[in-house]
């Protein structure tokens, strides 16, 4: 008989959570040691259960679980503090980050580089940092951790390194191309833009304006054809 695997004291922070039964939840859960992994927390939903309100999204969490299922137990949870509570449009793009990593990672794949990202974009969504960038610098650390992401400082047919005043096109089938001829119906990507990217920065407005459709565009290739909820909402929150 297969002994009960037990493991205790992992970091996680909760991306989502659904009701179980009647009184239990099913947590989603993003482990620094063990990646993404679905668990059940027995009578959460109790009034006197130590879990309940503690299983919150955005929190920092140091937990427990036990099973060799796919579904393992929740065995304990506790805070651990210094993450202030998100709101606006912050929360809603916490929301997104949790809809990108929900979406994309696979489950029981450790990324301890991507959970340290996404801690730290938390907290400086808390903060007074400035969105837009917080977004795309996680959007491209998402691609690289997957293997997804394309270079951004070379060609993809000939490997020559991208020039700062060179003009490109990404191609989806093939990468980064240099802006010829028959090929102008994809955005035009300035060199100095993609080099930047390739820094991860993109505290430059120009930067910024010419990230987001790239990133659009990647990501919804990998995401196929359902659009993120998240990104539904806050368009729609724009519109009112």
């Amino acid at each position: 008989m297969s002994t009960r695997l037990r493991i205790d004291e992992q970091p996680a922070y909760v991306l989502h959570s659904t009701s179980w039964r009647e009184t239990s939840l099913i947590v989603e859960v993003f482990s620094r040691a063990h990646g993404r992994l679905p668990l059940v927390a027995k009578g959460a939903r109790r009034p006197a259960s130590p879990l309940r309100g503690l299983l919150m999204a955005f929190q920092p969490l140091v937990v427990g679980w036990s099973g060799r299922g796919e579904v393992k137990t929740l065995m304990d949870a506790q805070w651990r503090g210094g993450q202030p509570l998100l709101g606006g449009a912050a929360l809603l793009s916490g929301y997104y980050l949790n809809e990108l990593l929900l979406r994309l990672l696979p489950r029981e794949d450790a990324h301890s580089r991507l959970f340290d990202a996404y801690a730290e974009t938390l907290k400086q969504l808390a903060g007074s940092a400035s969105i837009p960038p917080l977004l795309r610098s996680f959007e491209l650390q998402l691609l690289r951790e997957l293997g997804y992401a394309p270079s951004l400082d070379a060609l993809a047919d000939s490997g020559e390194p991208v020039r700062e005043d060179g003009r490109y096109l990404f191609i989806i089938e093939r990468g980064l191309v240099e802006a010829t001829t028959g090929l102008e119906d994809a955005p035009v990507l300035p060199g100095h833009v993609l080099l930047a990217m390739a820094r991860d920065d993109f505290s430059a407005a120009e930067t910024q304006q010419a990230a987001r459709p790239l990133m659009r565009r990647l990501l919804q290739h990998y995401l196929g054809t359902q659009g993120l909820e998240s990104r539904r909402i806050f368009m729609e929150l724009q519109e009112l």
